[in-house]
């Protein structure tokens, strides 16, 4: 009897991330840094052509759409928002697995025009996994108010992947990305991506262990010989889809420590393997991004200020404390009004039931039961509701909620939990004390 997924206990990663699809159709990964704009670009393709679920065994919501473009039908899998492939979430491990051992025909990076320096370490990354990259660089209209230009060809040319400068709200650019995308999967344009090439000890170790990962059949060997320099082997295990047999794995194993020298200090070589990467990053910036150099500089202490050690977590209390202070004391007055309003209609409703002779146990059920809880719970929910979210909406479109995520990470981790966590708890306790008061 062969050895089955059930028998080892193993589930391959390929089961779980297999998008069904009809012949011709293809299926579009979407990837990118959280708010860079990527649902934006998945609401313009897809329109009302989406549904939502979760990956099986899965916690994290998987959302795919359909659109067609020249009589050719896509399926856009929009991943969760990730920094990186090296998971610190689920969110991001999902988002991993998906581009390592999905059956997509092409992944588009969606990045922001107005950092994208940062967001250029995804791109790296994916770009080991697979070479059908396409870059959307997106919110350039916001990026052009900071007065910060992106030179498009000097950065096709130094990543060798398309580049699509899009500002998804309006619509710009958005047709050329459906375009090179339909070039890209139907191979009318082929991509031989510029990857990252560390020193000289990093690249004697992969070349050492890609021939013995190709040799048992481990697809993207190198992005793979990397994680297994940069992160425990724990990780390593879980991140690369092994030989299913426990035996071949060991020998596996065995054949990568004898060629690699596995006393080096992994923390190290992560170090330099991610010095590399925003170095190169750093690098590609200064070619391709022309930008205000006085409006950086006060961005840049402001930064400093509200995600400091010293100022960031008092300034995320006063702040999320004007929020809860606004939308309790801002909801006194209209709820008043609606309740009084919304009450003073229930008696129209007693003497409608009177007048027509409505028996006693109707005119309870509807009057005194189902509207008056309905007059309740608008009149206290409605008015908090209506002035908390704009506000959080607001501070998340001015860039400060990630700010607030980044602040309380290393707290949250001594929990075992993620920074991002700590967004959820705020609108919960703040519509919990809005509701108690």
């Amino acid at each position: 009897m062969g050895l089955t997924s059930q028998s080892t206990g193993r589930v391959k990663p390929g089961d779980i991330f297999y998008v069904e699809k009809e012949k011709g159709e293809h299926v579009i990964a979407l990837a990118g840094n959280p708010n860079t704009g990527k649902s934006t670009v998945f609401n313009y393709l897809t329109g009302l052509k989406q549904h939502t679920g979760n990956w099986p065994g899965k916690t994290v919501v998987n959302a795919q759409g359909e659109y067609s473009y020249n009589k050719n039908d896509y399926i856009l899998v929009d991943l969760p928002g990730a920094y990186s492939l090296f998971t610190s979430s689920k969110d991001e491990e999902v988002a991993k697995d998906f581009i390592c051992f999905g059956n997509h025909d092409a992944v588009v990076v969606v990045a922001d025009a107005s950092c994208l320096e940062r967001n250029l370490n995804l791109v790296f990354q994916i770009m080991e996994l697979t070479d059908n990259v396409i870059l959307c660089v997106n919110l350039i209209d916001e990026a052009k108010k900071k007065n910060i230009y992106i030179n498009r060809g000097m950065l096709e040319k130094l990543l060798n992947i398309p580049v699509i400068l899009t500002a998804a709200r309006s619509g710009i650019g958005m047709d050329e990305l459906k375009n090179c995308i339909e070039e890209v999967v139907l191979k009318k344009r082929l991509i031989k991506p510029n990857r990252v090439i560390y020193n000289e000890k990093i690249e004697d170790k992969v070349n050492c262990i890609v021939p013995v990962l190709e040799s048992y059949g481990i697809d993207n060997p190198r992005y793979y010989a990397l994680r297994f320099l940069d992160s425990s082997l724990n990780y390593f295990e879980n991140a690369c889809n092994l030989p299913q047999s426990q035996e071949k794995t060991d020998e596996m194993l065995e054949e990568i420590k004898l060629c690699v020298n596995i006393d080096d200090d992994k923390d190290v070589l992560r170090e330099e393997i991610s010095k590399e990467n925003y170095e190169h990053a750093k690098y590609i910036k200064d070619k391709c991004v022309k930008e205000d150099s006085k409006k950086l500089y006060i961005d840049k202490k402001i930064d400093d200020i509200i995600t400091s050690k010293i100022f960031g977590i008092p300034i995320m209390l006063l702040m999320l404390g004007v929020i809860l202070w606004l939308t309790i004391q801002g909801a006194n007055y209209p709820s008043q009004l609606l309740s009084k309003m919304l009450f003073s209609f229930e008696g129209v409703l007693t003497n409608l039931c009177l007048q027509y002779g409505i028996p006693d146990f109707i005119h309870g059920i509807l009057v005194l039961g189902l509207y008056r809880t309905l007059s309740w719970v608008i009149s206290v929910m409605l008015p908090p509701m209506a002035i908390f979210f704009p506000l959080f909406t607001l501070l998340e479109d001015l860039g400060y909620l990630p700010r607030v995520a980044f602040n309380l990470d290393h707290l949250f981790k001594k929990a075992c939990a993620h920074g991002k966590q700590c967004l959820c708890m705020c609108m919960v306790n703040i519509c919990y004390n809005c509701l108690s008061h």
